[in-house]
């Protein structure tokens, strides 16, 4: 899809700050810019070329994104994205996946390109000779990741629309929260956000979708407490009760790593360090699985 440059460049290294003020310690994970481990692209390639045409076009992703873009606006980085996605996670050979559940049919078409490309490349004697004569274990390329979905929080819908996604692509800035907004302005959500003319506040009635999502923010953003407990508190509060407390507890939630946020993003040299230590330890890694994919599929290694 078309994108600003200048606002890429900034929200490159406002994401990788985020994660940094989340709670990643980049001395126990690697934080990096995916472009800066040209692997990523490469492999992503290798990957196209025996990924077929029908299992991109039925992601769900794909079909609603081209249907609201039009098709004559979208490019073929859409359509082949769920690849890039599969090579991001295969060439550091994870098995579990920490995903939100509308990623959850990308993640199995990454379990399907890896079953396609080990049965087709990673077996006889050719493959061993091969790998042999590069130095080069002759085992499968890659291993099959598997989904790791939170029971609780993982699909966070829209605060205007309880049926759909919360997405930082919505036009309507008032359908989410963003990590940095400022409390007031979290406020001004909460307190215009969709709900309903039922009485009481209840998580598992149908008829009720934009309920649950407040509750499951609610109680996302309190991860120490009980589901039971949040029922008993809130069960018989009415919206204008619940939803001061529920933006409360956004804003006490995010207050620290909106701080921590300001204090990283301000030190664009640590960033910057962080970022670059990262992709060398990140290229080492995926440089292996590069070489172990490459002589899969017969190339010839660089001397």
């Amino acid at each position: 899809m078309p994108h600003d440059p200048n606002e890429l460049y900034e929200s490159t290294l406002a994401s990788a700050a985020l994660y940094l003020a989340a709670g990643i310690e980049p001395e126990k994970s690697k934080v990096f810019v995916q472009s800066h481990v040209s692997a990523h692209a490469e492999l992503s390639w290798l990957l196209n070329c025996v990924t077929p045409m029908n299992w991109l076009e039925r992601m769900i992703q794909f079909k609603d994104k081209a249907k609201k873009a039009g098709s004559g606006t979208v490019g073929a980085g859409l359509l082949t994205y769920p690849v890039l996605m599969a090579a991001d996670i295969l060439l550091y050979q994870a098995d579990r996946v920490p995903v939100g559940e509308d990623q959850r049919q990308h993640l199995e078409l990454a379990r399907d390109i890896v079953r396609r490309f080990n049965d087709l490349y990673c077996k006889g004697n050719p493959f061993k000779k091969r790998c042999k004569k590069a130095g080069i274990p002759s085992r499968k390329s890659f291993v099959e990741p598997e989904a790791m979905i939170m029971k609780e929080g993982a699909r966070i819908m829209s605060l205007s629309d309880g049926t759909s996604k919360m997405s930082k692509s919505d036009p309507n800035d008032n359908s989410r929260i963003n990590v940095l907004d400022p409390p007031k302005v979290i406020r001004d959500k909460i307190k215009k956000c969709k709900t309903d003319a039922f009485e009481g506040i209840e998580w598992d009635n149908p008829d009720r979708p934009e309920a649950k999502n407040l509750l499951t923010i609610f109680a996302a953003v309190q991860p120490d407490r009980s589901r039971q407990e949040i029922t008993d508190q809130v069960k018989d509060m009415s919206w204008g009760e619940f939803k001061p407390i529920l933006a409360d507890a956004i804003c006490a939630h995010l207050e620290p790593i909106q701080t921590k946020y300001a204090a990283i993003r301000a030190d664009e040299e640590y960033l910057n360090t962080v970022l670059r230590d990262g992709a060398t330890a990140a290229d080492a890694v995926a440089s292996r699985t590069l070489d172990s994919a490459r002589v899969a599929m017969g190339f010839t290694l660089r001397s």
